[in-house]
This record gives structure tokens, C-alpha cells and sequence, in this order.
């Protein structure tokens, strides 16, 4: 009776976890793993070509419908419950398998990667779609204070804002991180960012290593009727994160 009694609970512990219900799953969901990673001081690329594809879900479990975001491009597939699990299918017939683990939404592996963990964004429910991956990930990979070592404003302090708004680095006043797409294939294996100023701007690589990020002018070693291949040329800044 004690055996049978201790099944029962088990069971019933068990169903209660993997339990969930629709509006559990409803919002917007960022990978913030891979922001962890890359706020420790790594290369941005690394870090969520190691924990993405995926940086973004927004699921609307009324309309049966789940967008996903890369940081490039966005794609919108069809919601349909399986269980405790929800299957989302896309046009081509690819299907994406998501559940909830405690409070976070697990994307099982399958052809958008292995297995990937996203947690609920804060973000306001008019953010475009991948805007509030990226304002996360500018506010922990880039937030603070960064002092210009080397470089023009040496001495100053930069700070590169959530917005894709910088100021204190002598130039530019806006900046976007590379994340996927044709700037990173241009870019090859190197980190990018865009600094403009005034709608008018250029690409550039950066290292980043630990709390020191380091800023060169790309050169393009491509050939007139090729791709741009981007690599690191003259250094022109070295910042340090306070």
C-alpha cells in the first residue's frame, strides 16, 4: 500500500511540473544564455553561433501563431498544442518543437540547432520583432562605462546605449552590433559593428577580450566584383570597461 502510495505522489509531482498552460507560453522570449556568454568578454560571434540560431520567439497562443527571430531575419509559423509541447510549422514544412522547463521556454534540437533556452522578456508588446533580444544584449554586452585608452578622446569615457545610441567616442553617434546575415558573412570569423553618424557610416571589426574591446578599421580584401571579405586594418581605438 506504501509502494503503491509513493507511485501515486511521484506521478502526481511529475505531471504537475510538466503541466502547463497555454498562456504560460504567451510573450516574448529572448536567448538570454547567449548574452551571458558573450557579456563574460568573448567574441560576440562565438557566442551565439554557439547558443542561437535563434535569439528571439514571440508566441501569440490566441492567434496560433510563433515568430522567431535570427537578428537578420524573421520567420512566422503556425502554433498547434501536442500535448504539453506546442509544434510550429513553417511554410517550407519546417517544424520547431517548444516546451516550458520551471520558467523558461526549452526549443528542443532539431533543424535550427540544438537544444536552446529562452527567457520571458520585460520588453513592451509594440517592440519590433529581435528589438528586445538586442536591447538586452546591447545593455549586457556593451553597457557601462568604457574608457578610451587609446585612440582619439583618449582619456574620455564612451558609453554605447540600448537604443544603438554612443556617445563620448569621438565620430559616431549611433552604432549596430553585427549579429547574423550579409554583414557577418562579409565579416567572416570577426566580430562587426556599424558606426555612423548622421545616417552616414561604415563597417567596423572589434576583439573584444574580457573587459578591453579594441576597434580597427575593416578593409575589404575582397576583388571588385567579389562579396566584401572584411579583416581587422589599423587600430583606432582601445577601450576599457570600468
Amino acid at each position: 500500500m506504501k509502494h503503491a502510495l509513493s507511485l501515486a505522489l511521484a506521478a502526481l509531482v511529475l505531471s504537475g511540473c510538466a503541466s502547463h498552460k497555454p498562456e504560460d507560453f504567451k510573450g516574448t522570449w529572448i536567448n538570454q544564455h547567449a548574452i551571458d556568454v558573450a557579456s563574460k568578454g568573448t567574441s560576440l560571434r562565438k557566442a551565439l553561433s554557439e547558443n542561437g540560431p535563434v535569439l528571439e520567439w514571440r508566441i501569440d497562443v490566441d492567434q496560433q501563431k510563433a515568430s522567431l527571430s535570427n537578428g537578420f531575419e524573421a520567420a512566422d509559423g503556425h502554433l498547434v498544442a501536442d500535448k504539453n509541447d506546442w509544434q510550429v510549422t513553417f511554410d517550407a514544412g519546417q517544424r520547431e518543437s517548444l516546451s516550458m522547463d520551471g520558467q523558461e521556454l526549452v526549443q528542443a534540437p532539431g533543424k535550427l540547432g540544438g537544444k536552446q533556452v529562452f527567457e520571458r522578456s520585460s520588453a513592451p508588446s509594440n517592440t519590433p520583432l529581435g528589438g528586445a533580444f538586442e536591447k538586452a544584449l546591447y545593455q549586457g554586452y556593451l553597457g557601462g562605462n568604457w574608457k578610451i585608452v587609446e585612440g582619439p578622446g583618449q582619456g574620455n569615457y564612451a558609453q554605447f546605449r540600448d537604443d544603438g545610441m554612443v556617445t563620448g567616442l569621438p565620430g559616431p553617434d549611433r552604432y549596430a552590433l553585427c549579429l547574423a546575415g550579409d554583414c557577418a558573412t562579409m565579416s567572416g570569423e570577426n566580430d562587426s559593428l556599424w558606426l555612423e553618424r548622421e545616417q552616414r557610416g561604415s563597417p567596423w571589426i572589434f576583439k573584444r577580450d574580457g573587459k578591453t574591446l579594441e576597434i580597427f578599421q575593416a578593409v575589404n580584401r575582397a576583388q571588385p566584383n567579389e562579396m566584401p571579405q572584411l579583416a581587422a586594418g589599423e587600430r583606432r581605438w582601445v577601450l576599457e570597461k570600468q
